[in-house]
């Protein structure tokens, strides 16, 4: 009982002191483990799985859309691949579909690592002050 009281602390702490770059890493992070539970479940027919770990997937992508600023012109790049990946998701939800799920991870995937890079590039080389 401590454990999981020290774990959510500690999971809680991570997300206030997080930057918004991170907030980012940890909404795609989420979405691909959710994406992954969702084709364990189709792999087992257990289809509440399957749509209860869509849904929370598809939910991310709500919440990575509204965060875009739409002031910037990538900004409408990123929206068209969120809505893109929510199609893939509701059609896969809806036909039970592998292979548009895995379509759905592959680009969620693909996203993430980008997202790593850029904040990788960011930080840019760590200069020394000692």
């Amino acid at each position: 009982m401590a454990y999981n009281t020290a774990a959510k602390a500690y999971g809680n702490n991570r997300i206030e002191t997080a930057t918004p770059a991170e907030l980012t890493l940890m909404l795609y992070e989420g979405a691909v483990k959710f994406c992954n539970i969702a084709i364990v479940g189709l792999e087992k027919n257990d289809y509440e799985k399957v749509n209860t770990n869509i849904q929370k997937c598809r939910n991310i992508i709500v919440e990575l859309t509204s965060t875009l600023n739409m002031k910037y012109p990538v900004a409408e790049d990123f929206k068209r691949m969120y809505d893109y990946i929510f199609a893939l998701l509701t059609e896969a939800n809806m036909k039970k579909d592998m292979e548009l799920l895995e379509r759905a991870l592959e680009e969620l995937r693909g996203m993430r690592d980008v997202w790593k890079e850029v904040m990788t590039k960011a930080k840019g080389p760590q200069l020394s002050l000692s």
